[in-house]
């Protein structure tokens, strides 16, 4: 059986497309994802107007499913990026001992 992985996956409205230019590896604990996700600063109504979006993804037998999505301002999102930051360096540094 396949482990699952969670990302963190930002993205950018580019014309009527979006791009990706970021991912944050969150391992393969959901609920430690949930988590990470449910601290995040943003609006859970996307709307068509919304140019930056975070979404969290999961992949299983490398197929990404996204999970939830969530637009941002580029305030919240410099926020989410230290938070998530924060958090993951806690999980790998500090369970540890």
């Amino acid at each position: 059986m396949a482990l699952s992985e969670f990302y963190i996956v930002l993205n950018i409205k580019s014309g009527k497309d979006f791009q990706t230019y970021g991912k944050f590896f969150l391992g393969n604990n959901r609920k430690f994802a949930d988590n990470i996700f449910k601290k995040l600063k943003g609006n859970k109504k996307v709307s068509n107007s919304s140019v930056l979006y975070i979404e969290l993804m999961e992949t299983n037998n490398e197929l990404p499913v996204n999970i939830h999505v969530m637009s941002c301002s580029l305030d919240e999102l410099s926020e989410n990026c230290k938070m998530i930051t924060k958090e993951t360096f806690k999980k790998c540094n500090l369970e540890e001992m």
